[in-house]
């Protein structure tokens, strides 16, 4: 007998039989090639089940396969139909060798050129085997009937204050870049980038204050913006100025038609191969360069770097209000009420405007799927002498936080295994967060500093150590990145980056310890070279309860005493007294040993 297939799946095939296509490629991504897409764009969700933030289906004429990397193994599991999907480990098998192994000589394969880069597409025309064929529009959005409407917020104003430097600066900045390069414009279609580049937020993406919008930055530095009109109060317009010139999204391919014959930019990871392929097709040449505002956002301005300090003052009052109220008063909760409680916290803060994405918050087996949500289903108690991990972070319009601790439930220390692995991943934490470096240096130099103690236990994790974190922007920023991978894009000072070692013991618990860091100048006045180092932003304790003091030792002794002294100075006078009482104690320095 065969099995069951999904009514999406069937409905789909049908359709691509109709347009003379053996199969379609649905990224997860939408228009903007973003990491958190609208409910309007959540297509590869509506088709396989799966709500992960990165996966990709494929579809043939009698098979089917949604991939995603190790971060989803589980959740691919339990969310997609696997009588009518194979669920596959992107890293293991990729989509491109699956597709070309599987589909059968001359298939025509299609694909959305509006919602794939030239690199995500560049492994799948490498591919002899079968004809790639663009769609002229998206295949699933035909089938999805009860699509949600586009988001329709309005854009709003971030102001100098927050931002530090005018959109008038920074448009003519960046055109000077672009003149210097020799190309006439830039394509842009990241939406936190133009966020930044014109000083506005939004509303359009959960979790992401921007609205969501494609530009084309001159080199005369006037910027033509796309966008539903009625998205742009008259405030905002005026706040805009007359060098932003509005046009509704239709008119996109017509004002690109109109650079023909000029060189304009066109990013390969983050703009859609669309732009590419429609500049060429009009007479314009496509040259490959990054997003001109990638590498200036990811330098915060003295304005945004003190704003992370104020965010992170605040956010720190949340947090060291949760982890007491945890400790005193949370046995016996759930995972999804603590998160919903610590969001409470935060809440009550000044400029509180909504959480920097969905909370991890895992006990025992939980925390050990590393980008664990939980469900009604999965929700777990939290039951005494158990690990507990809780991943989280705010918005705030002076900065975005981030911050993962590891909590023991019981009344006690933690069992010795548990606390030399905890202690291991702590010693990571703190070694990266002390590291003094040459200016130029780039993450993955830095890497090993975070796994060195995990190593020497024959520990690991499988995650990069650092992100990059936008100001009050995207929570995963680039171009820099901490990792064992290698990334051409060196530290520079003003750059905030998460700095998390962890460890995973499936079905049992994880640890995951995250700070921010600031990139900043080191005092270096012996030496002729310029140095850098990191100012830790992240303002909570780590649980004594799991810490060996023995294997953590005088040096990282006194890095962790040092920071704990500092969160009871800044973070102290701001809470009650109860709290504050319990902070002193959850502060208080480590014997020596």
């Amino acid at each position: 007998m065969t099995a069951p297939t999904s009514p999406h799946l069937t409905a789909l095939r049908t359709l691509l039989e109709q347009e003379g296509l053996d199969g379609l490629i649905i990224p997860h991504g939408d228009e903007y090639l973003g990491e958190y897409t609208p409910d309007c764009a959540q297509r590869l969700a509506w088709l396989t089940g799966f709500t992960g933030s990165a996966g990709t289906a494929i579809v043939l004429s009698n098979t089917a396969a949604v991939f995603s990397d190790g971060r989803y193994t589980t959740q691919l599991a339990q969310q997609v139909d696997q009588a009518s999907w194979q669920c596959l480990h992107s890293l293991n098998t990729p989509p491109a060798t699956w597709l070309g192994q599987t589909a059968p000589a001359h298939s025509r394969i299609g694909y959305d050129p509006r919602l794939m880069s030239q690199a995500e597409l560049a492994p799948y025309q490498a591919i002899t085997s079968i004809e790639l064929v663009p769609t002229p529009d998206n295949l699933t959005d035909r089938l999805w009937v009860d699509r949600p409407a586009q988001p329709m917020a309005p854009a709003c104003i971030h102001t100098l204050d927050h931002a530090g430097e005018s959109a008038t600066s920074k448009r003519t900045r960046l055109a000077q870049g672009l003149a210097d390069a020799g190309v006439a414009a830039a394509v842009i279609s990241d939406s936190a980038s133009i966020a930044w580049l014109l000083n506005i937020r939004g509303s359009d993406i959960p979790c992401t204050p921007v609205v969501l919008a494609f530009a084309i930055l001159h080199a005369d530095s006037t910027v033509d913006l796309f966008l539903p009109l009625e998205k742009i109060p008259p405030t905002v317009q005026a706040w805009l100025g007359a060098e932003v010139r509005l046009h509704a999204p239709e008119a996109l391919e017509h004002r690109l038609a109109e650079l023909a014959g000029q060189t304009v930019g066109v990013d390969p990871a983050s703009n859609a191969v669309w732009f590419s392929q429609t500049l060429t097709r009009h007479g314009a040449q496509a040259r490959p360069l990054p997003d001109p505002c990638l590498l200036p956002k990811a330098c915060k301005n003295t304005t945004e770097q003190h704003g992370m300090r104020t965010a992170h003052l605040r956010d720190g009052v949340a947090l060291c209000r949760f982890l007491h109220w945890l400790d005193t008063q949370g046995r016996g909760t759930t995972e999804i009420a603590a998160s919903e409680r610590l969001a409470a916290f935060r809440a009550e803060q000044e400029g509180y405007r909504e959480d920097s994405f969905p909370a991890i918050s895992g006990a025992g087996p939980n925390g050990a799927i590393i980008h664990y949500h939980a469900t009604p289903q999965s929700n777990r108690i939290l039951a005494e002498n158990e690990v507990y991990l809780i991943d989280s972070g705010g918005q705030y319009p002076e900065g975005t936080t981030d911050v993962t601790r590891t909590i023991w439930t019981g009344p006690g220390s933690a069992p010795a295994p548990l606390r030399d692995a905890f202690t291991r991943v702590l010693k990571g934490n703190l070694a990266l967060g002390r590291a003094r470096f040459p200016a130029g240096t780039k993450g993955f130099a830095l890497d090993v500093l975070a796994r060195n103690a995990l190593w020497q236990a024959g520990l690991d994790y499988d995650h990069g150590t650092g992100h990059g974190v936008g100001s009050f922007l995207s929570v995963h920023e680039g171009p820099a990145r901490i990792s064992k991978a290698a990334n051409p894009i060196a530290l520079e000072s003003g750059m905030v980056l998460s700095n998390e070692p962890g460890f995973y013991k499936p079905g049992a618990y994880g640890i995951r310890l995250e700070t921010l860091v600031l990139v900043k100048p080191a005092a270096t006045p012996d030496s002729d070279r310029v140095f850098l180092e990191f100012e830790t932003l992240t303002l909570a304790p780590f649980d004594r309860r799991m810490i060996d003091p023995t294997l953590l030792g005088p040096e990282d002794t006194t890095t962790l005493d040092t920071y704990h002294a500092r969160i009871v100075q800044l973070i102290g006078p701001h809470l009650p007294v109860d709290v504050r009482n319990w902070l002193h104690a959850a502060c208080a320095p480590l014997t020596t040993p």
